[in-house]
């Protein structure tokens, strides 16, 4: 059965579809379809979901139905939408589309599209001589089945070291290997969360975590980060009270140069976080995805976990970002008990993780202290350079220097978030709009950043988004300078 969305859960998604002067030279009718198109472009409505029927979004929206009749249209006509009658109409993805590396959809002729959708580098050097050592190891474990459901023990070790070397003694039996981090994301969630309980994130969050807690049909909480200026991030007293007042079943958190704005959660708060979960009873997810790249000499403060005395946090890692994506090597660190019952859950999931790919990760751990510190040098450089040229192209625009992580956070000129992502696609560069990284259409002031890509390459990315950001309005922007609202 399809998932329904209704009128006015559509009505907030699209937020203010036709509120661009310079977008009213279209009708009504091509504004609304395009806004829809560009919400499955980004992923904020899924394939297979039946949209409101014509009525009751022309009331939503408080537009006439024969807008709304003509948007639908418009959308089955480029393969965006299937209706028949009497059954509704349904998101479908249109002929010559496939999902892109970041989970959006692209053309299959999309070859050249600059894509700032997805925030990971691209493979290092040391890569295929871990490969190839890795293929050497392999005859050792040839005569056995090849499930180990939490992983190879020497690879369970050497992520146990790194916990260590970071002052969190762990032991092997303390972690379970995955594949990724969103996998590990997924089997905590499937432990630990039953549905319909309440899930506290942070505002803005990584996308792909509010799909896993939606299919776990959660309820979502959110802490609203502060994102501009020196004084951003997590407001200590509004946290807390949040854990303490909703006693949320899990909360999920990035305290390492979080998701997307790159804020570093301090010490203190950590240690205060953690004791309020465990007065609360709840359990928490830590997502430490980014810890492995500090940039300008920051010093990230101690594991969140060093603080848990009562077996509440659970953290959960990979490799994607310091090494390569394409590993999908991840891990969940947490108490040795909780790990064995993840095993047991992930036998009914997939089993176990590629041995190659694990003795891969094993070699490249091994070559930690020549790779990560290329990739620091590496990523600074391009954070740099993006921030010059955004300075230079888009003054307008505000951005805080993140001091680790991969991406930029930047404030626009006016809630223009979703229409720049859809101009933007036209002149060949794909973005990932705010409103992806809270829930409800909220954060279209916001615009996330990757500098993952070389440095010629978001040069000419940022030139492509400046000429469209002034080609949609080229009236006076004051209307826009209202202060922004976080949810």
């Amino acid at each position: 059965m399809a998932v329904v969305v209704r009128g006015s859960q559509l009505a907030r998604l699209l937020g203010q579809w036709h509120a661009l002067p310079g977008r009213r030279r279209n009708p009504d009718y091509a504004a609304l379809a395009g806004a829809i198109r560009g919400l499955l472009a980004d992923g904020r409505l899924a394939l297979g979901v039946r949209l409101p029927a014509e009525r009751e979004l022309a009331e939503a929206l408080r537009v006439s139905r024969t807008t709304v009749t003509a948007a639908y249209r418009s959308l089955r006509e480029t393969g965006h939408l299937t209706s028949r009658r009497g059954a509704g109409s349904w998101t479908t993805l249109p002929s010559g589309h496939q999902v892109a590396s970041s989970g959006l959809w692209t053309a299959d002729t999309d070859l050249d599209m600059i894509d700032l959708g997805y925030a990971a580098l691209a493979a290092p050097p040391e890569l295929v001589p871990a490969a190839r050592a890795a293929a050497e190891d392999l005859p050792r474990y040839l005569q056995h089945a090849g499930y180990f459901p939490t992983g190879l023990a020497e690879l369970r070790s050497a992520i146990a070291q790194t916990y260590t070397r970071r002052g969190l003694t762990t032991s092997p039996e303390q972690i379970m290997v995955t594949s990724g981090t969103q996998h590990a994301l997924d089997l905590v969630l499937r432990l630990l969360l039953p549905p319909g309980a309440t899930v506290l994130v942070e505002s803005p969050t990584y996308p792909n975590a509010l799909a896993a807690l939606a299919a776990r049909r959660a309820r979502i909480a959110t802490h609203g980060l502060a994102t501009t200026g020196d004084g951003g991030g997590w407001d200590a007293e509004l946290l807390l009270g949040a854990i303490r007042q909703d006693r949320p079943r899990l909360a999920y958190l990035i305290p390492e140069f979080q998701n997307p704005t790159g804020y570093l959660m301090s010490t203190e708060l950590r240690e205060r976080v953690v004791a309020a979960a465990h007065a609360s009873g709840t359990d928490l997810v830590v997502d430490e995805s980014f810890v492995d790249l500090p940039l300008d000499g920051t010093v990230v403060p101690p594991p969140t976990a060093l603080f848990d005395r009562h077996s509440r946090v659970i953290s959960i890692g990979g490799m994607s970002k310091p090494y390569w994506g394409g590993l999908r090597i991840g891990w969940v660190r947490a108490s040795a008990p909780l790990v064995q019952r993840l095993a047991a859950l992930r036998v009914g999931v997939d089993m176990a993780g590629p041995v190659l790919d694990q003795l891969v990760g094993v070699h490249l751990l091994a070559a930690a202290d020549t790779i990560v510190p290329a990739r620091l040098a590496q990523l600074a450089a391009q954070r740099d350079a993006l921030l010059a040229e955004l300075a230079a192209a888009l003054p307008e625009w505000r951005v805080t220097v993140p001091h680790g992580g991969v991406t930029l956070w930047a404030e626009l000129d006016g809630p223009i978030s979703s229409a720049l992502a859809r101009a933007a696609e036209e002149a060949g560069v794909r973005l990932a709009p705010g409103p992806r990284f809270g829930i409800d259409g909220t954060l279209e002031r916001f615009l996330r950043l990757p500098f993952t890509l070389p440095v010629p390459v978001l040069t000419d990315a940022v030139r492509r988004i400046a000429a469209v950001r002034y080609d949609l309005d080229r009236t006076s922007r004051r209307q826009w300078r209202e202060p922004a609202m976080i949810a």
